[in-house]
């Protein structure tokens, strides 16, 4: 908020209060020129005077850079949970199709397909717009992510999810790995007829956590979804400055993307 003062009927902000007095102390100089020796204590009195206004403009300064740096973590906090909210609506549009199918065909198997969604909607809606969750929320949403993959494909795919994590409750910001799972499946196992492979695993230890997919996709596809990628970028920049390292990869048929963070 910015710093004002009244004047009668007037309202001057500290910088024009400053700029108003040293034009009248600038005039009283020169009215007064030679008769302002004179004066007793009028040097004490104007040195005490200026270094009051001194002081009042470097707390006008220091609470409007306050201001502006409250506004830049607010609007950044702002895009983060805009960006957060963006991720995985697609995926949830294609299991409600999956499961308009599966309805008549396997009603058991449907319900249980509806819990699991319903579980993972629950997280994504309402832990998905908080700053920070626990790590363990995190590995939990990407355990039901792959069991719902799991109960919808009927064919032979080989998932791995390998964790080792000293602390599970490091709070990260949510929704952080599934962009990278999710692009794993819809390049690869949604792709590829036989043989398709996911591994995953997430190390944390001593403050460091490491995040790595991998899987093979066919070579004729686009192995990266740009907009979801573009989506993690910007929340990394955003919540993790100077704090992440983010790199993929790709050899031969096979895909790989890497997440450090420094928590």
């Amino acid at each position: 908020m910015n710093r004002s003062f009244r004047i009668g009927k007037r309202q001057f902000s500290a910088l024009q209060l400053f700029r108003l007095t040293l034009a009248v102390v600038g005039v009283l100089v020169v009215l007064l020129n030679d008769e302002l020796g004179k004066i007793e204590g009028f040097v004490e009195f104007l040195f005490i005077y200026f270094i009051l206004v001194i002081i009042a403009v470097f707390q006008w300064l220091f609470v409007n850079i306050r201001l502006l740096i409250n506004l830049k973590s607010e609007k950044a906090k702002t895009e983060l949970l805009n960006l957060q909210s963006q991720v995985n609506p697609h995926f949830f549009f294609n299991m409600l199709n999956n499961l308009y199918g599966l309805v008549d065909k396997d009603s058991e198997q449907a319900k249980k397909l509806i819990l699991k969604l319903s579980d993972m909607m629950r997280y994504s809606v309402y832990e998905g717009q908080k700053e920070r969750v626990t790590l363990q929320q995190e590995i939990d949403f990407i355990r039901n992510y792959i069991a719902l993959h799991e109960m919808r494909y009927h064919k032979e795919i080989d998932i791995k999810f390998e964790v080792d994590v000293a602390d599970e409750n490091v709070r990260i910001i949510p929704l952080l790995f599934i962009i990278l799972v999710e692009n794993a499946f819809k390049h690869g196992v949604e792709v590829l007829r036989n043989n398709a492979f996911v591994q995953i695993s997430l190390v944390s230890q001593n403050n460091e956590l490491t995040f790595r997919v991998s899987n093979n996709f066919d070579l004729e596809e686009e192995s990266e979804s740009g907009i979801g990628l573009t989506n993690l970028r910007r929340r990394l920049e955003l919540a993790y400055t100077h704090n992440h390292t983010f790199r993929t990869a790709i050899k031969d048929d096979v895909y790989e993307a890497k997440l450090a963070l420094q928590l």
